[in-house]
């Protein structure tokens, strides 16, 4: 197991580049199954939650070929319909395979999905969409049994704009017979990116990134090659770095408008923002004041940028409030942040964050992926040293995470968990 040690209080300047997006990534693992031909995907993070994902496919019998950040996966030749429970289990997007396994292969079976422990994230909307789909799905000893010769189109309603359940019925949909309609659908990138990624394949695949999809069924899909678009949450998280440490920051290779939410939140919080057709530029500002925040489903304030926000909210001058609406439990950075200096009560599911002047280096324990780069950007700013453990966290999500820091100044490193075991034995 290994650590993250952090040299804080140095100022972020340069520009880096932002790689390819972990959630949209993700969903269109799935959809790969639903291709008789091989699938070529350029720009593949090759974070863990990626690789887990791709060992699930393996799983199933589909043969996949990394080269760099392109993956070559071919699904022609699937043989099983219930992956590894243990690797299902890893990560929550796993449970996104069932409907386009059905949709295949005419049954699939899946237990309950993992994932990060940030609260309550059941499977009823997809498992709601896909019986309105014509699925038959049983529940029983933990396991998903679904089972369906040809799924039928239908019209979902969804009661809350989940992403996830947004992308899986969409996927599941593409080979029903007849037109589906999703209404009250999540607007996030990654759907826009999932859509288009079966549109190249062949699907017909309408409304993505409003609420309202209109999926046409079609009989097969063909191979294709697809770029996974920037990371909106990699380069949220850097821009948040480079405003906690009073930087300079400018991130690459992004969309300005998928960040509206939080730029409009760093302006009135007092950084200063540049934008560009495919760029974005933050810089810091010593007088920080507090501000008020809610996350919302696209194209509100993210829940993914919600700690990490918070963070850098440490030190602003005034009371910021800031509200998890999303996931109840999401609120691991809390009490590490205030081993070092911060000031945050919780109400309910509001943070209520009173600004310090500094915050001090200490070791904390990240307990999610967000948690971990919450922690991250906090040492980044703090005095003296900052470690941060269970880093496995941040792997899920973050390429390069240290090394990109480091192109930017930081004073950043990743050491063995007995090196710090080793110097506390000592003291």
């Amino acid at each position: 197991m290994s650590l993250i040690r952090i040299q804080g209080a140095r100022e972020l300047h340069g520009t880096v580049q932002v790689g390819g997006s972990k959630n949209a990534a993700l969903a269109i693992l799935s959809g790969v199954v639903l291709a008789t031909e091989p699938v070529v995907l350029r720009k593949v993070p090759n974070v863990r939650d990626v690789q887990i994902k791709t060992k699930l496919l393996e799983d199933l019998g589909a043969r996949v070929h990394r080269e760099g950040d392109t993956l070559t996966i071919d699904c022609s030749d699937l043989k099983r319909r219930d992956p590894d429970p243990e690797l299902v289990r890893a990560i929550r997007t796993s449970f996104y395979l069932l409907g386009p396994l059905m949709a295949r292969l005419g049954s699939a079976k899946l237990p309950q999905p993992g994932g990060c422990k940030i609260g309550a994230r059941p499977v009823d909307f997809h498992v709601r969409g896909l019986k309105l789909l014509g699925a038959e799905i049983e529940y029983s000893a933990g396991y998903y049994s679904a089972r369906a010769d040809r799924l039928k189109a239908g019209e979902i309603y969804l009661d809350f704009p989940s992403a996830g359940a947004t992308q899986h019925l969409m996927a599941s949909a593409v080979l029903a017979d007849g037109q589906t309609v999703i209404k009250n659908a999540a607007m996030e990138p990654e759907v826009v990116a999932l859509a288009d990624f079966l549109n190249r394949m062949g699907a017909r695949v309408e409304g993505a990134g409003t609420s309202t999809i209109t999926v046409t069924g079609v009989t097969s899909l063909k191979g294709c090659e697809f770029s996974i678009p920037s990371d909106r949450l990699q380069a949220g998280t850097l821009l948040l770095a480079g405003v906690a440490t009073c930087g300079d920051v400018t991130v690459e290779g992004i969309l300005p408008e998928y960040q509206g939410a939080l730029l409009s939140k760093l302006k009135e919080a007092g950084a200063h923002v540049d934008v560009g057709h495919d760029w974005i530029r933050a810089r810091g500002n010593p007088f920080l004041q507090a501000v008020s925040i809610k996350t919302m489903p696209y194209p509100g304030f993210s829940t993914d940028l919600q700690q990490p926000m918070a963070a850098v909210l440490t030190c602003a001058h005034g009371v910021s409030t800031v509200e998890e609406t999303i996931y109840e439990s999401r609120i691991g950075h809390v009490d590490e942040l205030n081993r070092m200096g911060a000031k945050i009560r919780l109400e309910g599911r509001t943070c209520v964050i009173t600004g310090v002047d500094h915050l001090q280096g200490t070791v904390v324990e990240a307990s999610d992926l967000r948690a971990g780069a919450a922690l991250v950007i906090a040492g980044l700013s703090a005095r003296g040293e900052t470690i941060v453990k269970n880093v496995q966290h941040i792997d899920r999500g973050y390429e390069n995470f240290e090394e990109t820091l480091r192109q930017l100044g930081a004073s950043i490193e990743r050491i063995p968990s007995d090196e710090l075991e080793t110097a506390q034995w000592s003291d």
